[in-house]
């Protein structure tokens, strides 16, 4: 019998893990990241980038992700180590979690971007891979919705900053809002609107 060379390539496509983050932009909070490798069994209609998807559509997907997803994963990388690694580092940190908390280990990892954290995988980065990789649109709801949970949970405590509407985001009023009431311990003093609100000056 003639070996199938493409085997074992074959195999490794076939548990590849999608990862993407959310959270680069806000002015608060952590930076999530999520992990998924979806079962070619069991389809998911109606994935795709979680910024082109509705509230309510990432929120009918998200539970079916982890219902029929072979694996998944999600983690954080906290505002203190955002402020101490800087926000790209910060959000490889938590990809890289993502990917090491997986049940399975994966054959390949698609990171959505133009980078690869960390692993012990191989890995390839796809720019705009949450809107063209069925697996990396999968993590991307994941973490967008994750992290959608963890502004609301602060909401909770924190209403005057507004954070369950803008989701930690510098719109007007947020900004108007830490005008008024200041800056928090959840906040990421490393950015630019928040240090300046706390009169330090940029660091090298």
């Amino acid at each position: 019998m003639t070996p199938d060379l493409f085997a074992a390539q074959r195999d490794a496509e076939a548990r590849a893990c999608g990862v993407d983050e959310a959270g680069r932009g806000p002015l608060c909070g952590p930076v999530m990241a999520a992990a998924v490798v979806l079962d070619p069994q069991r389809p998911i209609p109606g994935l795709n980038d979680s910024k082109k998807l509705s509230e309510a559509a990432r929120d009918r997907l998200a539970p079916l992700i982890r219902e029929r997803a072979l694996a998944w994963a999600v983690a954080e990388a906290s505002v203190e180590e955002i402020d101490r690694l800087n926000i790209l580092h910060a959000t490889m940190l938590a990809m890289q979690r993502a990917v090491m908390a997986l049940p399975t280990a994966p054959g390949l990892v698609l990171v959505d971007g133009n980078r690869c954290p960390a692993l012990p995988y191989p890995a390839r980065a796809i720019i705009k891979g949450d809107a063209s990789e069925p697996a990396i649109s999968a993590a991307s709801i994941l973490a967008k919705t994750a992290r959608d949970e963890a502004m609301r949970v602060l909401d909770a405590a924190w209403p005057h900053y507004g954070l369950a509407a803008h989701k930690g985001y510098p719109t007007a009023a947020h900004l108007a809002a830490l005008q008024r009431h200041g800056v928090a311990d959840f906040y990421r003093r490393s950015f630019a609107p928040v240090r300046k609100l706390l009169g330090r000056a940029p660091t090298a």
